[in-house]
C-alpha cells in the first residue's frame, strides 16, 4: 500500500495529471509486488466504465453545452432578473437564482460557471459591482449545479455506492434550497453593509409575470398527477399536458417557461419511474435541441458542432479519470487500505457524528488536490463500509461527499471553477482565490447543516418512497 500511495503522491507532485498518476502508480504497484498479473490493469480499467448509468455522463454534458449555445442561458438570466433583480444586491441575487435554474439542466459546476458565469460577471461589472464580488458570488452559486438534480457527481457516486441515482437526485433538492438561502442571505448582508439597492425597478407586472411562469411550471407535473389519479394513462396525461403547455407558451409568449420545464421533466420523470438517469439525460438533450432548433430558433449548425466536439472532449477526460481511478480504488481495497482505515477510526471512536466530522475534513482535503470524479471513485470503496457499519444512510453520505468536493473546486491547486472564473473575469488566480474566500462561510454553514441534520437530505426521498 505504501508503494501505491507514495508513487501516486510523488507523480502528482512532479506535475503529472491525476488520471495518469493513478494509472502509472497502479501499474508500478502491480509490477513491484507481483500480487496480480499486469493485464489486470487493463481489465479493471475497462470494467470501471462498463456501466449503463455512466451513459448519462455524455448526455448531461451535451445538454449543458446545448443550453449555452442555444441562448437558453440568456433567457434564464432575464427571468431571474425579473424575479429577484429588484432586491438589495439585485444582480448578486440574480446570480444565485439563475444558477439554481440552470443547474436543473446541466448538472455540473463548470458548465454553470462557464455558461451563466460569463453573462453574470459582465452584467455585474457593467452595473458597478467590483470584479471580486462578481467572481465570488458566481463561484459560490456554481456549486449548486451538482447539488440540485440532475448531477453528474451523483451519477458516479450512485454507480460506485450501488444506491438509487433517482433517490440521490431527489435528495439534493432541499440541500440545494438550504444552500441557496444561505447564499442569498450573504448577498443581502453585504448589500445592506454597503448600502446597495436593487438593479432594476420593482415592478408588480414583471414580478407577476415571473410568478405566472413559475405557476405554469408547477402546474405541469401536478396536472399529470391528477390526470393519472383520474384513470388517464400516463402517456395520454403527459401528451395532453405537453400540448397544453406548448399552446400556452405560443399564445402568451412566456420568456423562459420552456427552459424552466427541463428540470421538472427530468426530476419528475425519474421520481415517477418513467426515466432511468440515462434516459433522463437523453431527454435533456432532446429538450435542449427542441428549444434551440424549433422553439427559439437560436441554434446554428456551427454552434451545434462546437457543442458536440466540446462534449466529446469533456467526456473523454471524465471517463479516462474514471478508468484510472477504478484500478487505483480496486488496489486500495485489495491491499486492505479500507480495512486499515476502518480499524484506525474505530480504535478511537465509534460515533457516527465524530466520523462524519473526520470524513468532512478528509474529503475537503482530497477535493483540493484531486478531480471530483476521481475522488468519488477512490473514496467510496474506502469510506462506504464504515458508513454502512455506523448506520449512516449512503444517500445522506452522498450529499455530504459531493458538497465537500464542490467546495474543493473553489480551491487551488486543482479548483477547476476557480481557474474558469479567473479566465472569464480576467483576474489573476490569486485575486480570484481571495474573492472566493468570504463565500466559504455560507458554504460551510450549509455543509454543517446538511451533515448533522440528515432529514434535510432524506425527507424528500422518504416522502416519495424512493429511500427507506
Amino acid at each position: 500500500m505504501t508503494i501505491l500511495i507514495g508513487s501516486f503522491l510523488g507523480l502528482m507532485l512532479i506535475g503529472l495529471p491525476v488520471a495518469m498518476a493513478m494509472a502509472i502508480a497502479s501499474l508500478l504497484y502491480i509490477l513491484v509486488t507481483g500480487s496480480v498479473p499486469d493485464v489486470i490493469v487493463a481489465q479493471r480499467m475497462i470494467a470501471g466504465v462498463e456501466s449503463f448509468p455512466l451513459l448519462a455522463v455524455p448526455f448531461f454534458i451535451l445538454a449543458g453545452n446545448l443550453m449555452n449555445i442555444a441562448g437558453i442561458t440568456g433567457r434564464i438570466y432575464k427571468f431571474a432578473v425579473a424575479l429577484v433583480g429588484w432586491m438589495k444586491g439585485g444582480l448578486g441575487q440574480v446570480n444565485i437564482v439563475g444558477s439554481v435554474i440552470f443547474s436543473g439542466m446541466s448538472g455540473t459546476a463548470i458548465a454553470d460557471a462557464a455558461g451563466l458565469g460569463t453573462i453574470e460577471i459582465k452584467a455585474m461589472k457593467d452595473h458597478g459591482y467590483s470584479p471580486e464580488f462578481a467572481v465570488g458570488v458566481t463561484a459560490a452559486s456554481a456549486t449548486l449545479g451538482p447539488i440540485f438534480p440532475p448531477s453528474l457527481p451523483f451519477v458516479i457516486y450512485g454507480m460506485m455506492a450501488n444506491v438509487s441515482i433517482g433517490a440521490l437526485f431527489l435528495a439534493g433538492v432541499l440541500p440545494g434550497l438550504v444552500m441557496m438561502l444561505f447564499m442569498m442571505g450573504t448577498v443581502a448582508f453585504i448589500a445592506r453593509r454597503n448600502n446597495w439597492g436593487g438593479d432594476v425597478l420593482f415592478s408588480w407586472r414583471e414580478l407577476g409575470s415571473a410568478g405566472v411562469e413559475i405557476l405554469v411550471v408547477v402546474l405541469f407535473p401536478l396536472t399529470i398527477w391528477l390526470l393519472t389519479l383520474a384513470g388517464v394513462s400516463v402517456n395520454y396525461a403527459v401528451g395532453g399536458a405537453m400540448i397544453a403547455l406548448l399552446l400556452a407558451d405560443w399564445y402568451f409568449k412566456f420568456s423562459a417557461v420552456m427552459a424552466l420545464m427541463a428540470p421538472v421533466i427530468l426530476i419528475g420523470g425519474m421520481t415517477m419511474g418513467w426515466f432511468t438517469p440515462t434516459e433522463a439525460a437523453m431527454a435533456a438533450v432532446i429538450w435542449a435541441l427542441f428549444l434551440g432548433l424549433v422553439r427559439y430558433r437560436s441554434m446554428t449548425f456551427k454552434g451545434l458542432a462546437k457543442a458536440t466536439f466540446d462534449t466529446v472532449e469533456t467526456t473523454a477526460s471524465v471517463l479516462f479519470i474514471v478508468t484510472a481511478a477504478s484500478i487505483f480504488a480496486w488496489l486500495l481495497t485489495t491491499s486492505q487500505a479500507a480495512q486499515m482505515l476502518a480499524d484506525w477510526i474505530f480504535s478511537f471512536t465509534q460515533s457516527k457524528w465524530e466520523f462524519l466530522l473526520l470524513a468532512n475534513l478528509l474529503i475537503l482535503l482530497v477535493g483540493c488536490f484531486i478531480d471530483t470524479t476521481a475522488a468519488i471513485t477512490i473514496l467510496v470503496p474506502i469510506l462506504l463500509p464504515i458508513v454502512l457499519k455506523l448506520g449512516i444512510d449512503p444517500i445522506h453520505f452522498g450529499l455530504i461527499m459531493v458538497l465537500n468536493l464542490m467546495i474543493g473546486l473553489l480551491h487551488p491547486p486543482l479548483g477547476m471553477v476557480l481557474f474558469v472564473l479567473a479566465r472569464i473575469s480576467k483576474l489573476s488566480v490569486e485575486r480570484t482565490t481571495v474573492a472566493i474566500m468570504p463565500w466559504l462561510i455560507p458554504l460551510f454553514l450549509s455543509l454543517i447543516a446538511i451533515t448533522y441534520i440528515p432529514e434535510i437530505s432524506l425527507w424528500l426521498p422518504q416522502l416519495m418512497q424512493i429511500a427507506k
